[in-house]
């Protein structure tokens, strides 16, 4: 059923942990000694507290919100159950064609301030966490932002020169950008040689010059390279010559040329072309420089730090995260200290080795291609610890913690779970269907964020959700959002953060201002009224989700290479899907894994059956030195032997140590699959980590049987206390049938549906050999928690043929209808008709309900003598085009349907005659914008800057049905 009931069940009166949702509770503040977890709460499943609730990007368009509208949303939010609000200033509402809005105060001025610190305000009234976004726009930076706080890459100039000579020239200066910014960095000369091999390949991404794509991208073919050639390289480091003391102030190199022919290269940095994306009005400007300590400190100081002093004792209480979006901003290779902070972290010197970065081979291939590694991992290494790091220091100042999207999709030089250590919130994206992302891999992206809160111990997922490019006001929830969201739910998401509920003053009309992407879901979407069914929904995953410890047999490390990014949940590097699930961790946290009684486990406790390696054979040193630490210890990783390490870091001595540990472990030459026992654990190959789990007689966490063909089928397993339980989703648009086999037994297996809030203990179940098996039904994109936590005997059985009622139609409601419709969006013609038969409003000959937007109310009376005893249903049949309706029979309200079936009990409210039954029906704005498409604004109902696409259909709306009363056995 999909109702959102208004019936007290009975409950046990005993309440479940709340999460920890404050930064104070989180494992980076200094904390108290917390109570041992009770267990789950039926009340706070039926209920949700409000602590449980959605948030929201709460979009500030073009900075145009007023005070009335800040607390009109705030209110709005709070009816609902939302938890809180991300202040998010931002532009874009002119983008992909659509018309811009009225500039508003510009983000940090004295007025802006003047209506944030009202927002403060008012969500401390009302009880609501608030993250703010630390900018308008992303791509952090601003106005104010000089081209010595930029973002920086290094450019270069060439001479050649013969010598013997005495040479006195002005150096050509290198290639600028678009600023005049540049700053000398050294001056080489090499020999000459008259050949040209062939380029490194990838360089510019290689040298982090470029981002790579905006969908989480495998980047390990930056590893790789076409097979060296001898005598190819341009010049070996004994040949260089550093000239940097030569060339005075005004770009004057003065030098004495031995004999031959030499390059002369210059080496400086400039600014890169990067500029804050969509961000309001005036505030436009550069990228700010994310490898400086010294330029995020300036910026805090002058943005940050004043709207915290602004709203004292309410920082750390009412606004508790700060947030900066993902990362757009192209490829950025130096900074003003670059090379002291390589010479730290990489233990060489850079300088020489600049002419790779300008498509020389310096020493030979392999070392080029080294030495790129290492400039990568210094670029994410500074940007992790100059960047994220210092911002989270500066924020816990004022009890305040970070939800950044710090860690992708957009693949910019970044190690993104490295980045996340610095969060609170794990924050990530992910899209409802879009044409501008529809496949999975396009769209989904929570399980790097879910795998990094939980090897770091954070409890909150979150999720820039339903996010879209192209689609406005043609939304479905349980098809589009609902799907969506129980796809990452099952990847560990446990907090939305709707995309976007659109700040829009009562100026602007309706449905008002909007941003150019995104689902819209604010109060002024037609559906708002009736949309709890589905946020309490949302409420009841989340509570479920945010207790406990998530349970994962297989750990997965991928690598140290830069950029690094995980993939969506079914990429499934670690090779243990379907049956087990596995986290991604790096390798800050690889090195801080022990084992204990052959797991292996993270500080915290959270602990795993096997640790599965990359499949591209390259470790760094560390890693590898960890790796054996693991084994000897008693660990399983599974994984190929080493065969590289691509760093120049205390190489070729850390080639020698590379081969005697990877023989130690592997072999000198292992076949194509085995295992060796190494220390008190051992090293396989050659093997999946679900193919070693099940020879090792690991049972599956989960095994689904007995399902549909292409049918799809998904589960996230959480323990708490001594309780465990499993979200499991149908990925079917369909109704499906599945055997849900659990590694439980001894408990008895419970259906508590996320969608009602009911709870029933299963009656068709099994147990055998450790596991129990239970037939589960699923509606079109259905979800159920299965919960273990009675105890039973290991012998009980669930006898009945199904957990599940039976329907059959008993009586179908035919005839007229009688319909109301909102006169106010009526354009012409009556308001309220006959329908003879139900139908599409786009069907109708009055052009006014054809273009119809909004509510409208069926009423109907009907007899309905004869009825059978026991479970009785009325069922809407179609419910178009958003699928949301209220149902009333006999002056009783039944409820929210908001996914098929739409389907309501009414057994003891049906009467043999007279039933007086109503039913409100919802559809999106589409049809009243089409209606409205071509006609000057004086003469449209609506009003909004979004264009009225000429391709726009009108959608089928309103009760199709058809409804019936059902029988249930």
């Amino acid at each position: 059923m999909r109702l959102l009931p208004l019936i007290v069940f009975s409950l046990f009166a005993f309440t479940g942990p709340v999460p920890l949702n404050r930064p104070a509770d989180t494992a980076t503040m200094v904390t108290a000694p917390m109570a041992a977890p009770a267990g789950l709460s039926e009340q706070q499943f039926l209920r949700p507290s409000s602590q449980y609730g959605i948030r929201c990007w709460w979009w500030w368009l073009n900075g145009n919100v007023t005070k009335e509208v800040i607390t009109r949303d705030l209110e709005a939010m709070k009816a609902k159950g939302f938890s809180g609000a991300c202040i998010f200033d931002a532009g874009g509402a002119e983008q992909r064609g659509n018309a811009q809005v009225p500039e508003g105060p510009l983000f940090g001025s004295p007025a802006w301030r003047d209506l944030y610190l009202h927002a403060v305000k008012e969500a401390n009234r009302l009880g609501l966490v608030l993250s703010m976004s630390i900018q308008s726009g992303w791509n952090l930076g601003g106005p104010d932002i000089t081209p010595e706080e930029a973002a920086k890459q290094v450019t270069w100039s060439e001479v050649t020169v013969k010598g013997p000579m005495t040479y006195r020239e002005t150096l050509p200066q290198p290639k600028l950008h678009k600023d005049p910014f540049y700053r000398d960095i050294a001056v080489l000369a090499f020999p000459a040689k008259p050949t040209k091999p062939t380029a490194i390949k990838d360089l510019t991404a290689k040298s982090g010059t470029v981002e790579l794509g905006g969908s989480a991208p495998d980047t390990r073919f930056l590893l790789n390279d076409i097979p060296a050639t001898a005598g190819e390289e341009h010049a070996t480091l004994g040949q260089m010559q550093n000239l940097t003391a030569k060339m005075n102030a005004q770009g004057i190199l003065e030098w004495q040329v031995p004999a031959g022919e030499w390059t002369i290269m210059r080496f400086g940095y400039t600014s890169t072309d990067a500029e804050v994306s969509t961000s309001s009005g005036k505030w436009q400007g550069r990228v700010m420089d994310h490898m400086s300590r010294k330029v995020f400190n300036r910026y805090w100081n002058t943005h940050v730090d004043p709207l915290l002093k602004l709203i004292g004792p309410m920082a750390g209480k009412t606004l508790r995260y700060l947030q900066t979006d993902s990362w757009e901003a192209g490829g950025c290779n130096w900074t003003d200290e670059f090379a002291q902070e390589f010479q730290k972290r990489r233990g060489y010197d850079i300088i020489p080795y600049l002419p790779v970065i300008a498509g020389k081979i310096i020493e030979n291939r392999d070392a080029s291609n080294r030495f790129l590694a290492d400039l990568r991992k210094t670029i994410s290494d500074c940007i992790a610890d100059n960047h994220y790091r210092l911002f989270g220091e500066r924020a816990r100042q004022y009890g305040i913690g970070l939800q950044p999207e710090s860690a992708g999709p957009h693949a910019g030089p970044i190690d993104g779970i490295k980045n996340y250590g610095f969060s609170e919130i794990m924050m990530s994206e992910f899209w409802s269907p879009s044409p501008h992302r529809p496949t999975p891999v396009n769209r989904f992206f929570v399980k790097q964020a879910a795998s990094a809160a939980h090897i770091y111990n954070k409890p909150l997922v979150g999720a820039e959700s339903f996010t879209t490019i192209g689609p406005h006001w043609n939304d479905v929830i349980w098809s589009a959002m609902k799907s969506s969201a129980d796809h990452e739910f099952c990847a560990g998401l446990n907090l939305v953060y709707l995309h976007t509920f659109t700040c829009s003053p009562k100026e602007m009309g309706l449905p008002g201002q909007e941003y150019f992407a995104g689902t819209h879901f604010n109060p002024n979407v037609t559906w708002w009224e009736l949309s709890n069914g589905f946020i309490d929904y949302l409420a009841r995953c989340q509570y479920m989700l945010q207790q406990g410890q998530s349970v994962s047999d297989v750990l997965y490390y991928y690598g140290d290479h830069v950029p690094n990014i995980a993939r969506q949940k079914a990429d499934d590097p670690a090779k243990a899907l379907p049956e087990f699930d596995y986290d991604v961790t790096n390798e800050d946290r690889l090195l801080a894994l022990t084992v204990k009684n052959g797991r292996i486990v993270l500080p915290h406790g959270l602990s795993y059956r096997v640790l599965v390696l990359p499949d591209h054979h390259v470790l760094s040193l560390a890693a590898l030195e960890k790796v054996q630490a693991l084994v000897n210890a008693g660990a399983t990783v599974i994984g190929p032997k080493t065969e590289r390490i691509v760093s120049q870091s205390h190489y070729p001595a850390s080639e020698a140590k590379r081969k005697a540990i990877a023989d130690a472990l592997w072999g000198e030459s292992p076949a194509a699959a085995g295992q060796r026992k190494v220390g008190t654990g051992r090293i396989v190959w050659g093997k999946t980590a679900r193919e070693v789990l099940l020879a090792d007689g690991v049972k599956p966490d989960v095994l689904f049987t007995e399902a549909g063909t292409n049918q799809v089928f998904d589960f996230m397993h959480k323990t708490l206390a001594t309780e465990d339980y499993y979200f499991v989703s149908s990925q079917n648009k369909e109704a499906a049938t599945v055997t849900a086999t659990f590694r439980m037994a001894g408990k008895l297996p419970e259906l508590w549906n996320p969608v009602t809030g009911e709870i029933k203990p299963a009656k068709a179940y099994t147990q055998a050999n450790g596991q129990t098996s239970v037939k589960l039904e699923f509606d079109p994109y259905g979800s159920v928690f299965v919960v273990f936590r009675k105890p039973v005997p290991a012998t009980q059985q669930g006898t009945a043929p199904t957990n599940y009622l039976r329907y059959s139609p008993v009586a179908t409601l035919s005839g007229s209808w009688q319909v109301q419709f909102d006169p106010k969006w009526i354009s012409t013609g009556p308001s309220a008709v006959t329908f003879d038969k139900l139908d599409s409003w786009t069907a109708r000959p009055e052009e006014g309900i054809k273009f119809y937007s909004g509510k409208a109310v069926y009423r109907k009376t009907f007899d309905a003598p004869n009825l059978p005893a026991g479970n009785l249903f009325l069922d809407l049949g179609e419910v178009l085009d958003v699928g949301v309706a209220r149902v009333r029979l006999n002056g009783k309200d039944l409820g929210i349907v908001w996914a098929p079936p739409f389907r309501v009990p009414i057994s003891g409210l049906v009467r043999p005659t007279g039933n007086q039954l109503e039913v409100e029906v919802i559809n999106t704005w589409r049809n009243r914008l089409v209606g409205d498409r071509g006609k000057p604004q004086s003469e449209r109902l609506t009003q909004t800057n979004v264009t009225i696409r000429k391709e726009w259909e009108l959608l089928p709306s309103g009760l199709i049905g058809p409804v019936q009363v059902m029988a249930g056995k």
